[in-house]
């Protein structure tokens, strides 16, 4: 049986979901989150988006897809054991579901980014977005949702804690069959 493909997002109430190579908010409650859905899992990414995390995420394998042939993920990184690179988005999604099914996960995380969101929305069975209350300027914005395509599963409005700048929801979907 094939993994799912499922979305990992923070979205702000304007649809920005980063500023260049950074996200324009400081959600510490949101990244521990992200650590506990997408541990033991692997993350299929894009390259900017790799090289904006800077590192291979403990726990986790990463895929990233890439059309520079030349791209070396140990230039960011320095050791990138776990972490993969492909060139086309079919060989991404074959090498992610071996990774895995070598891994026991149940899903695959999609980690963005925008264009990846845009290209993937469609083949996507799970959402985990994180709806943030906040409008910042950014250039980074998620795609458009047909929203009649999903079902709410799960909605959490936790109690923001201290370093968390602004207030947010943590809303889980499954694609309508």
């Amino acid at each position: 049986m094939s993994a799912p493909l499922a979305i990992y997002a923070a979205i702000a109430q304007n649809g920005v979901i980063g500023d260049g190579d950074r996200l324009p908010w400081r959600l510490p409650s949101d990244l521990k989150r992200f650590r506990a859905l997408t541990m033991g899992k692997p993350l299929l990414m894009g390259r900017k988006t790799f090289e904006s995390i800077g590192r291979a995420l403990p726990g986790r394998e990463t895929i990233i897809l890439t059309r520079d042939r030349d791209f070396d993920p140990a230039t960011v990184c320095g050791k990138a054991q776990g972490v993969y690179v492909a060139h086309d988005l079919e060989r991404a999604l074959a090498l992610a579901q071996t990774r895995a099914t070598a891994m026991g996960a149940d899903e695959i995380i999609l980690a963005g980014g925008a264009d990846l969101y845009a290209l993937l929305i469609d083949r996507a069975e799970r959402m985990h977005l994180t709806f943030v209350d906040a409008t910042p300027t950014g250039d980074v914005r998620f795609p458009a949702v047909d929203w009649s395509r999903w079902e709410e599963l799960r909605h959490i409005r936790p109690e923001p804690e201290a370093k968390d700048e602004t207030t947010f929801a943590f809303v889980d979907f499954h694609r309508r069959r």
